[in-house]
């Protein structure tokens, strides 16, 4: 007997890349800004494509949010967690955040979550629970290396470690800021000592 069903055409391209190029439109443009035509040029893909793999175009940016806050926003999280001295672990952390800040690939400048995610929370539903949600996870990612440096005893017993998560988060959003204003990275690095020490202190 013939099998008459037709097999699924294989999908052509990479979610992940898709979702990447999605980033990096909805980052340049913002997300009213950004055109279906911009969207699927850049992801690479047709339109009936994009709707079946990713929904519509709020769908899709929610999607490209979860896709930035696993991925791309963890690069200072990484640097800091990898450093055994937690000095220069604090260092590594905005040295990070200022690389990639000011030198991203995309040719963005900032952090899409505070350039452009920001500016719809409230306003497109779904979003204030997801910006809300990365910052949780950062703050409790920085807090818990804290915690394992006081159980070490390389950090006082009672040093805040909850408070400086939040202090390191709030320093880092402001070398975002300061990026985005096209304010040079040199400058910046040159008074982390200072920082590293306010965090530590």
């Amino acid at each position: 007997m013939i099998d008459t069903k037709k097999v699924g055409r294989p999908r052509k391209f990479d979610r992940d890349d898709a979702l990447l190029a999605a980033v990096n439109v909805f980052w340049a443009k913002g997300y009213d800004g950004a055109s279906m035509k911009d969207l699927t040029q850049a992801m690479g893909i047709n339109g009936p494509s994009l709707y079946s793999t990713f929904g519509d175009k709020h769908n899709l940016y929610l999607q490209a949010i979860d896709r930035y806050s696993q991925n791309d926003a963890c690069a200072p999280l990484v640097a800091f967690e990898s450093e055994p001295d937690i000095h220069l672990a604090v260092r590594a952390f905005m040295v990070a955040a200022i690389d990639y800040a000011t030198r991203h690939e995309s040719g963005a400048r900032g952090c899409f979550l505070s350039s452009c995610v920001a500016t719809t929370a409230g306003e497109l539903e779904g979003v204030e629970s997801l910006l809300a949600q990365a910052i949780e996870e950062t703050d409790e990612r920085l807090a818990k290396r804290f915690e394992l440096e006081k159980e070490s005893g390389r950090l006082p017993p009672d040093f805040p470690s909850m408070e400086r998560a939040r202090l390191m988060f709030d320093l880092r959003q402001g070398f975002v800021f300061r990026a985005r204003a096209g304010l040079d990275a040199k400058v910046m690095k040159s008074e982390l000592d200072q920082r590293v020490e306010t965090v530590l202190s």
